[in-house]
Parts: structure tokens; sequence; C-alpha cells
């Protein structure tokens, strides 16, 4: 895999979610991809080096796909919210800057012994004399018992920041599948989250991927990835697992080389302010659910995205909304001829298309104030996205979604 392929977990999901979220919507998705990436940065933020671990949420603004995480999986022990922000010692301040050959050498000896392949590196140099790219490095490594391409790649977060503690949490189930996630805390006080899961959320291709996470006190950000294939993707399948287990994926990203070479990046950029955390959209969501539905799972976090898998005895069905303040310059690409305008000037636009596993349907209520805000309900005939459909339509009808979304209580502390 060429350098310029580098595998970053983060921006695969979000183009998985766009493709798993939004399919047969092509207009929204393309319409709300750069107004909704923008958002979805803000809240996850930008980073170039690899992030696999789970959010407490991700938003790709609305219909256009939504990538949704939250605290899940087994923990070995419970990890605070400030999970970089330990009153333990420091560790060392030690920098080392090293070059993509250096990154490359320290990842082989921290590997079991065997044949080594298809090696690239970047390491800490300035690019254009500006920009320090996130270090990595990355390897095809055969033990004997199948090939399986390993990376590393290097980064810094702000200690106790929205990417720190979301470094440190497991994925939602119902938006990534996944076999076995794991959060601990080291001694040093370290946060480790080790994720076992497919390279395809649908499992297309049994190319498993596994990924340990691990944020230190101070704000160094080590993530590790490995497949059971010689690449994340379009080779076949080599051996049952990837070669490196839960503990030793710990290990090898907790190793002092690269906190060295971490020290040596720039100081992180401190957390922006996140727009909407005061929207409520769980807390709505739920309060404004027809009754007679069960719910069955729901979001962990409140503020502009929140989901709820509901049962009305004839199966699970996942409903999810958007709310979003100030989106009056994406109205043109949302609503169409086909939309409605009431007396007060808030648009209505409905689609009703299919999901993207067997059977799966997908319908939509979008609605928007005179002034931007705006507020999308979605539902499948499905408990997850990545699910076949476990019913013939959503649990709620589209005058029920419609009646939700129009609710004045979306905007009740505006």
């Amino acid at each position: 895999m060429p350098a310029d392929q580098h595998h970053d977990p983060f921006e695969e999901r979000l183009a998985t979610a766009l493709h798993e979220t939004g399919g047969g919507f092509d207009t929204d998705r393309t319409a709300l991809a750069s107004r909704g990436a923008a958002r979805g940065r803000r809240k996850r933020l930008v980073r170039r080096a690899a992030v696999a671990g789970g959010a407490a949420s991700v938003v790709l603004a609305g219909v256009g796909g939504m990538l949704v995480l939250r605290p899940g999986g087994t923990a070995a022990e419970a990890v605070p919210a400030s999970v970089t922000a330990s009153a333990r010692p420091k560790p060392s301040v030690t920098a080392t800057p090293a070059t993509g050959a250096q990154m490359i050498g320290i990842l082989k000896g921290l590997l079991p012994k065997g044949d080594f392949s298809k090696e690239r590196g970047r390491g800490t140099e300035p690019t254009d004399g500006l920009k320090v790219p996130a270090p990595y490095a990355g390897l095809v490594l055969d033990d004997g018992k199948g090939a399986a391409a390993i990376e590393v790649s290097v980064g810094r977060v702000q200690p106790g920041g929205t990417e720190a503690r979301q470094a440190a949490q497991c994925p939602d189930r119902v938006y990534i599948p996944y076999d076995a996630c794991r959060t601990s805390r080291l001694a040093d006080g370290s946060v480790a989250t080790v994720l076992q899961r497919y390279e395809y959320p649908d499992r297309r291709v049994d190319t498993k991927l596994w990924t340990a996470e691990l944020v230190t006190p101070t704000g160094q950000h080590i993530t590790v990835s490995e497949w059971n294939a010689a690449a994340e993707k379009d080779m076949p399948v080599t051996r049952t697992d990837p070669p490196l287990n839960p503990a030793q994926l710990t290990r090898l990203a907790a190793a002092e080389e690269w906190r060295s070479v971490a020290n040596a990046l720039p100081d992180p950029l401190p957390d922006p302010e996140l727009p909407g955390s005061d929207l409520h959209a769980r807390t709505h969501l739920l309060a404004l659910l027809p009754k007679g539905l069960k719910v069955t799972d729901r979001s962990s976090d409140d503020g502009d995205f929140g989901y709820a898998v509901v049962d009305d005895g004839k199966g699970r069905s996942l409903v999810q909304v958007n709310v979003q303040p100030d989106m009056l310059d994406a109205a043109g690409d949302l609503f169409g001829s086909d939309s409605e305008t009431l007396p007060d000037g808030t648009r209505v636009a409905v689609k009703q298309g299919p999901g993207d596993k067997g059977h799966q349907v997908m319908w939509t209520v979008d609605t928007m104030r005179a002034d931007g805000r705006r507020v999308v309900i979605s539902a499948f005939n499905a408990g997850t996205q990545n699910e076949s459909a476990t019913r013939a339509t959503p649990a709620l009808s589209i005058a029920q979604m419609r009646k939700m979304a129009l609710d004045a209580l979306w905007w009740s502390g505006s």
C-alpha cells in the first residue's frame, strides 16, 4: 500500500458513514457533505493521525450521513471523562524527531520475528517548510502464519480535551458493529482502547481490523492498526486473526519510542467551541416519541444528534434526529420543487428510499424554519443501519415523524 494511501481509520469511517447512512439519497449526501463535514470536524477535531476508537458524537449533517459513537463494549475499569487529566506524574518529555525510515525501524524492532515487506513511513519532518504531518509507519509482517498489514501513527491531543476523551471510548454498535472493545487504564495513567472489528461493517469481506488507541496524561496519542490480510482492502484474507492479540496491541501502542516521537510534534490546537451542545436532541426525541413504543436502546449524549431504537411489538426500528440551528445556506440543496412550504415559512421535505442492507428502507422528514433552524428525523425498518430489515416498514409513520419534527420543543430553549 503506497504512502499516499496511508490508512486513516477516522477518515475511512466518515466515508463509510456517508455511504452507509445516505444510501439512495445522493443529492442530500452531496449537498450536505461539505456543510456537515465542517460541523463534524468541529465536534471531532481535525487531525491527520489515525483514529480508530470511539467518540461521544460525530455528526455528518442530517440525511447526508451520520456517524455517532458512544461509550460501549467491555471496560477493564471505569475510565472517567477526563481520562488524560490525571494527577499522576508526567512521563518523560524527551523529544526524538524521526525520519520515515526511523519510524519503520522502530516498528520493526517492536514486532515479533518474521519477514517484513511493503515498508513505508513518514517522519516528523515538516512538509513545504510549514506543516508537520502525522508521522506513521506501516509494513506487512509474515510470522509464518500468514501475511498481515500493520500500521502505527503518532500524534498529540489536548490533555483532558474532547479528542482525548473520544479516543478512550468504544463505539456504538448501532452504527459500528464489532466483536469486542476494551478500555483500560495503564499504570502510568494512560488510557488504552482496543477495538476488534471488521474492515467492512457489512462484512462483505471477512477482513478483520483490530486497533489500539493510547492516550497519555500529557496528550501523546498513538494508534496501532492491524489486519488479517496483507492490505486493508482488495487483498485476500491470509489468517483467521491479525497477528497481535489485544495485550500485544496495547504494549505496542504503549512503547516509549512512540511517545518520544510524539513529543517532537508541535503543540496540539486547543479544543474548538462545540456548537449545538445545548440542543438536547436525544431528550426531545424520547419525549416526542408516540406512545406504545418500547425504547430498547438510545444515544448516551445530548447535543445536536440523538437516536433511539424502538419496538412496537413488530420488531426493532432505529429512529434518529439531527438538530441544526443555522442551515439556511443549504436550503436550496435540501428542499426541491416537491417540498412543502407552510404558512410560517417552514419548509418540509419527505423522502422514502432504500437503506444499504437487504430490504432495508429509510424514511426521512426534513424540516427547516424560515430562519434556518433545521430538524431532520429518519427511521429505518431495522434496529441498526448495518443489518437487514427486521420488519416491513419503520415503526413510525411519515405523519408521526412530521409531527415530531415540527414540534416547538426542539427550539424551546432557543
